[in-house]
């Protein structure tokens, strides 16, 4: 039987999706995600959410969690409101798990962080250090990882290489450096009850990321921003092996459509038990559902 094919319907959980509409893809990506279309040859066309929910259906995937965005201090671009993230999940709140987003640069942004959790009742937080131009080790941001350790919700953070900016003139002033996972390793070291998942192989540093998944009992990776043949062999081989209980399903749509990137999973060979806990089971278990 196909592992997505359960009797209550599709069960796999993308851990990665951004909106398929214009706050994100043209408001919030602006010139630095047109960059990133050209460079990969991708097409950044808008679509509906029941178009999204749709696609998503057909290919085996019954939830995803949909990121917020707000990169405005570094980039000059509008965030994707946290309430208009709120507004999405209510209309179709049996698909998406809502993550907010918070600008570190922004003087407000603890006291966002807890509007996010008890006003709109968002499930976690997504940081893209890259766009947001942020070392999450540093100390000034303390305030904020204790804020939302206290507020028991978790966290995805960016790891590795971005393709925002890519091919322009200094990559549009973005610093690659903030993507390394040893910077996040410093942040679940000292806030050992954040639960945080760091999203993608986390090219250049996939060893990094490996040992930091390994070592620290409160960080999980997921596989999203790359599809599968493309993924570094031996984060696959952790995938299937020691890291089995740790390791998600993502995509980072619409960057990265569901079934393309299932359908080359599936020739990986994958045991049937691990493709369960990667698809869905390890997603339940970090998210509570």
């Amino acid at each position: 039987m196909d592992v997505l094919a359960a009797e209550d319907g599709p069960r796999a959980i993308d851990t990665h999706a951004h909106q398929p509409t214009k706050e994100f893809l043209e408001d919030a990506g602006g010139q630095m995600m047109q960059d990133a279309a050209e460079k990969f040859g991708a097409e950044m066309e808008t679509a509906t959410y029941d178009e999204m929910i749709a696609e998503y259906r057909e290919a085996g995937v019954g939830r995803a969690i949909l990121l917020g965005w707000d990169a405005e201090t570094n980039t000059g671009n509008p965030p994707v409101p946290n309430d208009y993230v709120a507004e999405v999940r209510d209309e179709h709140d049996d698909f998406f798990v809502a993550f907010g987003s918070v600008d570190p640069l922004k003087d407000d942004c603890v006291q966002e962080a807890i509007r996010c959790v008890e006003d709109l009742d968002l499930s976690g937080f997504k940081f893209q250090q890259i766009a947001q131009g942020f070392d999450p080790s540093a100390d000034r941001h303390d305030h904020l990882w204790n804020t939302i350790e206290d507020l028991d919700v978790p966290v995805v953070f960016h790891g590795g290489n971005s393709t925002l900016g890519a091919g322009a003139p200094g990559g549009r002033g973005l610093k690659v450096k903030h993507g390394d996972p040893m910077l996040v390793d410093d942040v679940a070291a000292e806030h050992p009850e954040m639960e945080i998942l760091l999203a993608h192989p986390a090219f250049p540093w996939e060893k990094e990321k490996l040992a930091v998944c390994q070592q620290k009992g409160n960080v999980y990776m997921d596989l999203s921003g790359w599809m599968p043949d493309y993924i570094d062999d031996q984060v696959l081989h952790y995938a299937r092996t020691v890291l089995q209980d740790k390791v998600m399903f993502g995509t980072d749509y619409p960057m990265i459509e569901p079934g393309p990137w299932l359908e080359q999973f599936a020739d990986l060979g994958f045991d049937e038990s691990v493709q369960r806990k990667l698809l869905w089971e390890n997603a339940e278990q970090f998210l509570g559902l």
